[in-house]
């Protein structure tokens, strides 16, 4: 895959849409050193009042700035990786403090470690305290760090935009059906979240295939324009034969586009003339009599 991250960035736009229409922001990829090091997420909350939506288990205690660092089932939340988080929410308050005199208080943060496996190697290392299923809690110095573990969330309406990112068929299923996209550019969203599954080498065998007919019965669900918007013109006519890829072409746009042979090829003499400019139709007569042809008056 090209993007060594792809499942972090589609994380992002998760989160992006799970908030789109209220009032919460969501900022990815942070980038807060000058060796890039990025904090995966941040959601920031401008105001107190409710949040008009069904958040996932753990996050009912928004803060003003909510850092979030994401594991995928490829990765491995371990000791090292919370005090590396730790290190992101030091650089973060200080970037986002009206000084360094003047930091932001504690109480505007929260810290969520959002993994799809249970973090094993983290458990003997470290006293994990569970909240609820799926949802524990790790102090890391004077912090407290709230730990989500996907792969243990009950199957609820809320979870479901996280199940997305689950490494199981059951899981994955249940995402699919019950996340209640909020923009128009989720279907994209998705499909980019299932293609990342089905070309996962790590991946069981039996997900990538439920992955890959998720996918058919994705596509087959859009319209059309859906199914082929940001293809390029040249993907979208590849294998069509001359004729079909010219079918509904105006006889200008045939002329301006398609290579010369083609050009006229399957249209009846009415209709290259039929509608054609008067300058079009003047250049048209001009190369026919250049060709030797004489033009039969229309």
């Amino acid at each position: 895959m090209s993007d060594p991250r792809p499942l972090h960035r589609l994380f992002g736009l998760s989160w992006m849409d799970f908030f789109r229409g209220t009032a919460i922001t969501v900022e990815t990829e942070i980038d807060l050193s000058l060796k890039q090091q990025f904090l995966d997420l941040v959601i920031i909350r401008k105001g107190m009042e409710p949040i008009l939506r069904l958040l996932p288990d753990g996050f009912d205690d928004l803060a003003s700035h909510n850092l979030l660092s994401f594991k995928s089932h490829q990765e491995a939340l371990d000791e090292w990786t919370l005090c590396e988080f730790v290190g992101h929410f030091v650089n973060y308050r200080k970037q986002y403090s009206p000084s360094m005199q003047n930091l932001l208080p504690r109480d505007a943060f929260r810290l969520f470690a959002v993994c799809v496996r249970f973090p094993r190697d983290l458990a003997r290392s470290v006293a994990l305290t569970r909240v609820r299923p799926g949802v524990y809690e790790v102090r890391v110095l004077t912090l407290t760090i709230r730990v989500i573990v996907v792969s243990e969330l009950p199957l609820t309406e809320g979870n479901a935009m996280l199940h997305l990112f689950a490494a199981s068929e059951e899981r994955v299923r249940f995402g699919r059906e019950h996340y209640r996209p909020h923009s128009a550019e989720s279907s994209t969203l998705l499909y980019q979240l299932l293609k990342t599954y089905s070309e996962d080498p790590t991946m069981a065998d039996k997900l990538q295939e439920f992955v890959r007919q998720s996918i058919d019965e994705f596509l087959a669900s859009l319209p059309p324009q859906e199914r082929l918007k940001g293809l390029p013109v040249e993907e979208r006519l590849k294998g069509l034969a001359a004729e079909e890829r010219l079918k509904g072409l105006p006889a200008e746009e045939r002329l301006k586009d398609v290579p010369a042979q083609e050009r006229l090829k399957g249209l009846s003499a009415e209709e290259v003339v039929k509608g054609l400019p008067p300058e079009t139709l003047e250049a048209l007569i001009r190369r026919l009599k250049a060709n030797g042809s004489s033009p039969q008056s229309a």
